[in-house]
């Protein structure tokens, strides 16, 4: 009986090194994010990658990613300012309330 234990131990252990190897000789699965800084001039792409949303999004949509994002990122929280001048400008040109002013910075 004790033969056949450690037997199935052997086994578990070979079975658990084997699917560990194949799990790491997998490629990794990143999550893809926008390489490059800011343009000069805002776009709506450009508004639209900052607040996670398509540029096409209802304004209802907007505000929700608006909101969603600035609490990850406000400057109150530890969050930067500039980055928080950019989401705001994000949101007025995917809403239609900018004059083409740009951030503050």
């Amino acid at each position: 009986m004790a033969g056949f234990a450690v037997a199935a131990a052997a086994y578990a252990g070979r079975y658990g090194i084997l699917a560990w190897q194949t799990i790491k000789a997998r490629p990794p699965k990143l999550r893809r994010f926008y390489e490059g800084g800011f343009e000069s001039v805002m776009t709506r792409r450009e508004a639209a990658q900052i607040l996670g949303v398509r540029e096409r999004t209802p304004s209802d949509k907007v505000r929700e990613a608006h909101r969603r994002v600035m609490v990850a990122n406000h400057p109150d929280a530890g969050g930067s300012h500039y980055l928080a001048s950019k989401i705001n400008e994000a949101k007025d040109l995917l809403l239609g309330k900018t004059k083409g002013g740009g951030s503050a910075f």
